[in-house]
């Protein structure tokens, strides 16, 4: 089944204009009626906790309320909504499918409405190969945009790993690597991400979103946009750095939609020659290096804790 990716996650939130401020000060374009976009039309959808347009909620305390798949084509819309039909209740309506995956899940499936994007990546010179910039071109400005361009990935907390897994593999999701006793990483047949949908397996009580995460240009922007976040006063949580399984770098925060939110960037491309990976979970597992944010400082004195013993 051709699923591209996320189009849309959805939250019923407590504080919905901290919401709102968030999401525009993390980098999303305010499009109206609680919709935030990246460049290519993927979003985030801010409704209040007891919008009667939302679907109900899970029983816990996760504010996300629906996943809305991208696919490409009306076929595709079609396929999923004969596999889905049976064995649960389907709803199509508008051109959009909805269900609920085995966890409890609200899912919603469309023609996807991510744009194309004709963007630059981030270039680099190295020796030893050609130049990506030539002569006097800068690889920043203190001005750069730094700006998401994809909804990437989400992570779920589910109760039963294996169970949640066996349900996506029916709309054509495969594993590229996973974490033992924890879950997957799974990509669907539209797209070649290491992942759109990682899942770790957690107490029922804990059930919901974890994370999601927009695509960047490239690792400077993540630095960037990630270092604009926090002298806004935003909490960094974890990073930057870079993960392991999928090559992606990375930076979370704090957030108010009861989950955290990171940028990334560079996430490397698998197709169906490639080969899934296991190892148990670890911090070393989870990545190959990790930063820590720190105020900016010049080299006009001693540097900080050069007296300090080891």
């Amino acid at each position: 089944m051709n699923i591209i990716g996320l189009d849309a996650l959805v939250f019923g939130v407590d504080d919905v204009p901290a919401c709102h401020q968030y999401l525009i000060d993390y980098g999303l374009n305010d499009a109206g009626g609680g919709r935030f976009e990246a460049l290519d039309g993927t979003a985030v959808l801010v409704r209040a906790k007891d919008d009667a347009s939302l679907p109900a909620g899970m029983g816990t305390a996760s504010m996300l309320r629906e996943t809305v798949y991208g696919v490409a084509d009306v076929a595709t819309l079609d396929a999923i909504a004969t596999e889905l039909a049976r064995d649960r209740e389907v709803t199509r309506e508008g051109g959009v499918v909805r269900a609920r995956d085995d966890m409890g899940f609200a899912l919603a499936f469309q023609v996807t409405v991510r744009r194309p994007l004709r963007l630059p990546a981030e270039t680099v010179n190295a020796p030893g190969a050609a130049p990506q910039r030539g002569p006097n071109a800068l690889g920043l400005s203190p001005d750069m945009p730094a700006l998401p361009r994809s909804l990437s990935h989400v992570v779920y907390f589910v109760p039963d790993a294996a169970q949640a897994e066996a349900f996506y593999t029916r709309l054509g999701f495969v594993s590229t690597d996973r974490f033992t006793g924890v879950g997957p990483f799974l990509r669907p047949a539209g797209t070649l991400d290491h992942h759109t949908l990682f899942m770790i397996q957690t107490p029922p009580f804990m059930k919901g979103c974890e994370h999601f995460t927009f695509h960047m240009g490239g690792p400077t922007e993540v630095l960037l946009a990630g270092t604009r976040f926090v002298e806004k006063g935003y909490q960094s949580f974890w990073g930057p750095g870079r993960h392991k399984f999928g090559s992606n770098w990375f930076w979370y925060f704090n957030s108010p939609l009861g989950c955290h939110v990171e940028y990334d960037a560079d996430m490397d491309q698998h197709d169906n020659r490639w080969t899934e990976r296991e190892v148990p979970m670890s911090a070393d597992a989870s990545q190959l290096f990790l930063f820590q944010h720190r105020e900016k400082w010049a080299p006009s004195g001693p540097p900080p804790g050069a007296g300090a013993k080891h």
